[in-house]
């Protein structure tokens, strides 16, 4: 912990935000910064009244502040990844370039396994293929706190980042983690699958390269591209699921805009789901399909 004065770090802070807007950089990433390594808060940030302040406490010198915002500036690193830290749903998770950065959109996921769960059973399991950073299984473990909850990924470094969340959290007793691809440390579950959520890399890969550069050069491409249409997990996914799943059991996944409709079909044509549903995101972009085990 070091000592800032109000007045230096005020300085600094208007300085920064004229570099965002010359950088086309969001404005709400200075103040991101500075409500993660400062104790100061979104309000006294929009008023400015912290410049009359003798000392600000924060996690980061001055000159480590002006390091990291060159490296958001001119390398393009994510902020989260710059401090290691993201806001989720009501978690604080750490992240870094093992793992993609949990977007706000994909915490609807949760809510919509909440409201279509039609299995009253006890004994619930619950699959997060691709954890990452352990998002999606720790926003499961949240409101499943009876369930069991299984997360793979296959990356070692990811798993490593997803557990620690869990402990952080004291949410690790509810989760087990596995490494592997999708379903293929979990064959002892066939047909004991109470909903498999996914978010799963669907992003064509000639698309990949076209992306914002925080994207294309700082997050995994591992967790990214989805082979020449985008769609390649999704078919596993979509094929593999009905030797998991209980009947009634869910199938949910995120996928990008213009999606929606082929994989409603791919749902249908496999004949083993029913009512397939697509929810849009806050944006109104088709970005979840819900469909449950016939």
């Amino acid at each position: 912990m070091s000592d800032i004065s109000g007045e230096e770090l005020y300085c600094w802070y208007q300085q920064t935000k004229k570099a965002a807007i010359a950088n086309e950089i969001d404005l709400d990433e200075v103040d991101w910064l500075l409500q993660t390594v400062t104790s100061l808060d979104r309000l006294s940030l929009r008023l400015g009244t912290f410049q009359n302040q003798p000392q600000i406490e924060s996690q980061k010198t001055l000159s480590e502040l002006k390091m990291l915002w060159q490296q958001r500036q001119h390398e393009r690193v994510p902020v989260q990844y710059l401090v290691e830290t993201v806001f989720w749903r009501r978690f604080q998770l750490k992240v870094t370039p093992a793992v993609l950065i949990p977007r706000p959109e994909t915490e609807l996921m949760i809510d919509l396994a909440q409201a279509n769960n039609l299995i009253s059973e006890s004994e619930q399991h619950w699959v997060d293929l691709g954890t990452g950073s352990g998002a999606i299984a720790l926003g499961l473990a949240d409101i499943f706190p009876q369930a069991t909850i299984h997360a793979v990924d296959l990356s070692g470094d990811a798993l490593k980042i997803a557990y620690e969340n869990a402990v952080n959290l004291k949410l690790e007793s509810n989760i087990r983690f596995y490494q592997g691809s999708w379903w293929n440390p979990l064959e002892f579950l066939q047909g004991k699958v109470t909903g498999m959520v996914a978010n799963p890399p669907y992003i064509p890969s000639a698309q990949i390269n076209h992306l914002q550069p925080e994207v294309v050069y700082h997050e995994p491409h591992l967790a990214l591209d989805g082979g020449h249409d985008g769609l390649d997990d999704l078919r596993y996914l979509i094929k593999t699921a009905p030797q998991y799943l209980v009947s009634g059991g869910i199938w949910l996944v995120e996928l990008m805009a213009g999606q929606a409709s082929t994989v409603i079909e791919l749902l249908k044509y496999q004949e083993e789901y029913d009512d397939v549903k697509s929810y849009s995101d806050l944006n109104g972009i088709e970005r979840f399909i819900l469909a449950y085990r016939r």
